[in-house]
């Protein structure tokens, strides 16, 4: 089966017990009682499947773990300072890998069937089922979970996608890999949110990916000048691992990075409408956090890119039908307007209908009244 799965354009493939991860429930039930997952309340909905695969699937006997390499060319924050441009996480820069992988794991699954003369069952999971990919993985021995929470592997360092095959076969499960994370906390100091109170724990409260993908409404005022030029995810735990000195760049090719996506031009982002907008990420990820809130994000780092000419794009948008939209567009403007030309623009404010945007310009004429 590793062989025919390394056809699949799979880099691991290991088998774990569906019991293998007894302590999942206890930790997750934590992580939820605290809050740490935010507005995501999908994972509490499905927090009894998803602690224990056997609630998922009372059938199941046997759970393949299959990893593929999406490693990047080069450092994902190597753009991170260029003002002008967009940063999007790697995993997101060309096709969508829920549809790269799940079509691998059925023609897996198909090949399995053809091998094995008793009738089985299986079915496949890619992070589309109250599934912890992550702890499996760990249990079947294609990494660990490092202090960022996310798996670690020693040949691949940080950049592996999971995928889970199900089956009622009985297979010979995989020893689990040891941490190696030893003393080091890299991943930890790198993070521009301080997103990890403690190793191995994340509040997704404060996660760049979380705000940037999955918060619905406004980006509170303590992360924005963080987030800097990130207008989908962030890799910056993930990249500062030492272990991706292994690491090798993504062999299938739908996975490597579209050039026009490695570090896109903010003014262009900015005016795409909603049409073009699903145009251009056409495939991606990206495009499933919808327009507006993908124009909230831009507008966030244009507001930290310094750039006076990038301006306008954020006064164009002050008047925008969507309230998360008018006010970002209020913040990139106070960073880059001084405060004369604001109050020329404070109409906006003295008409806006939403509580939230008004805050905003309130909070924008009264920083600039205290800039000497």
């Amino acid at each position: 089966m590793r062989a025919r799965a390394t056809e699949l354009g799979f880099e691991a493939c290991r088998i774990v017990r569906p019991d293998a991860i007894p302590q999942a429930r206890e930790r997750l039930d934590a992580w939820l009682a605290e809050g740490a997952h935010g507005d995501m309340g999908w994972m509490e909905e499905t927090s009894g499947r998803r602690a224990d695969p056997r609630v998922l699937w009372s059938d199941v006997r046997s759970i393949v773990m299959l990893g593929m390499n999406y490693g990047p060319e080069e450092d994902p924050r190597a753009h991170a300072a260029d003002g002008a441009t967009g940063t999007i996480s790697v995993y997101a820069r060309h096709r969508d890998y829920h549809d790269v992988i799940k079509g691998r794991l059925k023609m897996l699954a198909s090949w399995l069937v053809g091998e094995v003369e008793e009738q089985l069952q299986l079915k496949v999971f890619v992070d589309t089922a109250p599934v912890m990919e992550k702890p499996l993985a760990a249990a079947a021995g294609l990494g660990w979970q490092g202090k960022h929470t996310n798996l670690v592997s020693r040949d691949f360092g940080s950049w592996l996608f999971l995928g889970s095959l199900f089956t009622t076969l009985d297979l010979a499960p995989d020893a689990p890999e040891a941490d190696h994370c030893g003393s080091c906390q890299a991943c930890l100091d790198a993070c521009p949110t301080k997103a990890f109170p403690a190793p191995y724990r994340i509040d997704a409260r404060r996660c760049i990916s979380y705000l940037t993908i999955e918060h619905q409404g406004h980006i509170a005022t303590e992360f924005r000048q963080p987030v800097g030029n990130r207008i989908y995810g962030c890799d910056d735990c993930l990249a500062a691992c030492p272990w991706n000195k292994f690491a090798q760049v993504a062999r299938e090719t739908k996975l490597q990075a579209r050039a026009d996506l490695v570090a896109p031009d903010l003014g262009h982002l900015v005016t795409l409408d909603d049409g073009a907008f699903r145009t251009f990420f056409a495939g991606s990820p990206v495009k499933r956090i919808g327009h507006a809130r993908f124009r909230r994000n831009v507008l966030i780092a244009i507001g930290n890119s310094g750039d006076p000419a990038l301006a306008r794009h954020a006064v164009d948008n002050l008047a925008h039908e969507d309230a998360r939209v008018r006010a970002m567009a209020v913040w990139a403007a106070g960073r880059l307007l001084d405060r004369a030309t604001l109050e020329g623009l404070a109409r906006h404010g003295e008409q806006e209908p939403d509580g939230d945007v008004r805050a905003e310009w309130r909070a924008c004429l009264d920083t600039k009244d205290q800039t000497p």
